[in-house]
C-alpha cells in the first residue's frame, strides 16, 4: 500500500487516551487527530467522558466516551474489546498508560485489531515486563531517541520500535509579553527576573533540586523570582520546603494554567530540573516563545535542549551545577537572547506538527501493509 493509497482510502484509526487534562500526551493526541483528519483519515477517540480532550477533539474525531480507572482497571479489557468489535477500526493506537497500554492492548488483541502503542516516558522497566507487555503491541512508537535507547537496553526487539518525536504548534507561543499583566497576575515587584518551571508536581521533575539552588542565586540576584506552574501530589511538601528555606516571598506555586502561551514569553528562563523525562513538551513550548532553557541531561531532554544552542544542560540532581548555569545566563543577557532565538529555529526545523503526523502515518502504513500482505 503506497502513501497515495493510504491518503485516497478512508482508513479508520481508534485512538485511546486516558488523560484528563489537555497537556503533554493528550495535547499530542489532539495535534495528531487534527493532522490525520486533514489527510482524510477517519478517527475514533476513546477517552474519559470528563476529559478536556473529549471536547477539543470533536471537530476531528468521533468521540467514544469510555470509563478508564487506571493501570489495574481489568474491566477495561472488555470495554475496549466491545468498542473494537463495534467500530471495526483498521488499527488501534494506544496513546497513554493509565491502563491502556496493557488492559487496552488485551482488549484490542482479543478483538483481532493491529495495535500501535506510544511510549512517552523513559522510566526503566524490568526485562520480564518489557517482554510480556510489548508482546501485545505490533509497533511501539517512542517519542524520543532517549526512550528508544531505554527500550532497546531492556530487550524490546528493534523490529517493533519506531521513533516519532513529539511536536508543538509554535504559533500561540510567539505572542509578545504583556509585562504589566504578568506582573500584576503573579504579584511581582517591578524589574523582577523570573524563572519558571512547567511540570507536574511529582518527584521525578526535580523541583527540590532547583529549590536547593535558590539561596545562592538570591544572594547574587535579589530581584529573582521563581514560579512553579503545575499541580500534583508534591504540592504540600514543596510548600513546606519553600517555607523552611525562607523563600515564601521569592517562590510561588501557581497551579495548573491554561494560559501558558500568554505566560511563557514573559519568563527570563525556563528551568527544567527533571531527572527522568521522555522529551518535555514544555521545553518545546518555551523555545517557541524564544525563552532560553536550563535543564538536566536526562532522558530525551538533550533532544529538545541542545547544550549551548537553545539552552544549557547540567547533570541531574546537582543543585550547584543547576544554579551555576542559571547564574551564567542571568549575568549574560546577550547569550540568553541568542539561545532563545536559536530555540525558535530549532522547533520550526525539527519539531513540527506535520512531521509528527507524517511519522505516525508512516507507522500505520507500514503496519497495515504488513497485515494486508
Amino acid at each position: 500500500m503506497s502513501v497515495g493509497d493510504i491518503r485516497r482510502t478512508t482508513i479508520k484509526i481508534l485512538h485511546v487516551e486516558g488523560g484528563r487534562n489537555l497537556y503533554g500526551g493528550s495535547l499530542q493526541v489532539l495535534y495528531l487527530l487534527e493532522g490525520l483528519h486533514q489527510r482524510g483519515i477517519a478517527n475514533l477517540l476513546a477517552c474519559r467522558p470528563d476529559s478536556e480532550l473529549s471536547r477539543a477533539a470533536r471537530p476531528f474525531a468521533e468521540v467514544c466516551p469510555l470509563t478508564m480507572r487506571g493501570d489495574l482497571d481489568v474491566p477495561l479489557i472488555g470495554r475496549i474489546y466491545r468498542l473494537v468489535r463495534r467500530a471495526q477500526p483498521d488499527l488501534v493506537h494506544l496513546h497513554s498508560r493509565i491502563g491502556a497500554d496493557v488492559m487496552g492492548a488485551l482488549g484490542a488483541r482479543w478483538a483481532g485489531a493491529p495495535i500501535v502503542h506510544s511510549r512517552r516516558q523513559d522510566n526503566p522497566e524490568p526485562r520480564w515486563m518489557v517482554a510480556a507487555k510489548y508482546r501485545l503491541h505490533d509497533r511501539v512508537i517512542a517519542i524520543s531517541q532517549g526512550i528508544v535507547e531505554v527500550l532497546l537496553s531492556e530487550g524490546l526487539p528493534s523490529v517493533k520500535l519506531r521513533c516519532v518525536r513529539d511536536a508543538v504548534d509554535p504559533g500561540p507561543f510567539q505572542q509578545s509579553c504583556d509585562k504589566a499583566w504578568f506582573g500584576a497576575e503573579f504579584g511581582l515587584p517591578a524589574r523582577s527576573r523570573v524563572l519558571g518551571v512547567v511540570a507536574q508536581l511529582i518527584p521525578r521533575k526535580g523541583h527540590a533540586t532547583l529549590l536547593g539552588a535558590m539561596p545562592a542565586l538570591l544572594a547574587e540576584f535579589p530581584d529573582l523570582r521563581l514560579i512553579f506552574f503545575g499541580q500534583g501530589p508534591l504540592e504540600g511538601e514543596l510548600r513546606a520546603s519553600i517555607a523552611l528555606l525562607g523563600l515564601s516571598e521569592q517562590v510561588q506555586l501557581a497551579g495548573f494554567r491554561t494560559d501558558l502561551p500568554k505566560i511563557l514569553g514573559c519568563l527570563d528562563l525556563l528551568v527544567h530540573p527533571a531527572f527522568r523525562e521522555g522529551l518535555g513538551v514544555s521545553l518545546l513550548q518555551a523555545s517557541s516563545a524564544g525563552v532560553p532553557i536550563v535543564a538536566c541531561r536526562a532522558g530525551g531532554i538533550p533532544e529538545a535542549v541542545r547544550d549551548g544552542v537553545n539552552g544549557l544542560l547540567v547533570p541531574p540532581g546537582d543543585s550547584s551545577a543547576l544554579g551555576a548555569a542559571i547564574a551564567r545566563l542571568l549575568r549574560d543577557p546577550d547569550l540568553a537572547r541568542r539561545l532563545g532565538e536559536a530555540g525558535r529555529a530549532l522547533v520550526q526545523r525539527e519539531f513540527s506538527v506535520d512531521a509528527m503526523v507524517e511519522g505516525n502515518l508512516q507507522v500505520y502504513r507500514e503496519l497495515l501493509g504488513s497485515a494486508a500482505g
